[in-house]
């Protein structure tokens, strides 16, 4: 029986789309205010994110590890102290960054490119932490029926909207084989949506990522989910 790991698919979303919002915050031209205010907007709206997905942690999976692996509860505890500093000082670049005069925006966007650098660093110790030593404690304390009781409460707690945008935030950033179970087990469950389900999820991959997934999922033609039928 293959191990449930609650971690992974989420972080290796997480991890892509906080390095493509470091390249292109880097490489942004943002000589006039509405780009500045994109910009900063995008940095604002990762740190909520990062927020609210450390509050799901902690609803559903932090309560189990506190009470079967304390030290390992304790070292991510630690992380959130550095991890919130962090959170802060982004929050405060960006919110500073559309009312930046124009000869002092370079300068301004580039302090705001090390704090979202700095961020992204703090944030890789702790899916480290997370990954290395919480996960582990939960396969050696917590049972397979426990952790997948776990993902369960996770999944019940989101509409269907949500957890459409979950999976698209995500998707990208797996493997073909683990990307097409995923998206096997959600239109198989979708009944008459499965067709809208599956162009819904398909847009955010790239050509080559949404070719191999039609061919893992059996689609005689990229882009037409079932024979002689259009999304």
């Amino acid at each position: 029986m293959p191990k449930i790991d609650l971690y992974r698919n989420v972080h290796m979303g997480q991890r892509a789309r906080l390095f493509t919002l470091a390249v292109e915050l880097g490489a942004a031209d943002i000589s006039h205010s509405a780009a500045a205010a994109e910009h900063a907007d995008r940095c604002l709206a990762m740190t909520q994110e990062l927020r609210e997905h450390a509050d799901h942690e902690d609803n559903f999976i932090h309560q189990l590890l506190r009470e079967r692996a304390p030290e390992a509860a304790d070292a991510l505890d630690a992380e959130h102290i550095r991890l919130d500093a962090a959170f802060t000082a982004l929050d405060e670049r960006a919110r500073a960054l559309p009312d930046t005069p124009a000869d002092a925006l370079p300068d301004a966007q580039h302090a705001l490119y090390l704090a979202l650098n700095e961020m992204i660093s703090a944030y890789l110790a702790h899916l480290h932490v997370e990954e290395t030593v919480a996960m582990p404690a939960l396969w050696q304390y917590a049972g397979h029926d426990e952790l997948t009781a776990v993902f369960a409460a996770f999944r019940a707690s989101r509409t269907p909207e949500q957890a459409l945008q979950d999976l698209r935030k995500m998707l990208p950033a797996l493997p073909p084989a683990p990307r097409a179970a995923i998206v096997r087990g959600v239109i198989e469950a979708a009944d008459d949506h499965a067709d809208s389900t599956l162009a819904a999820l398909a847009t955010v991959l790239s050509p080559g990522q949404r070719n191999r997934l039609y061919v893992d999922l059996g689609v005689p033609e990229a882009g037409t989910p079932r024979e002689n039928e259009q999304v």
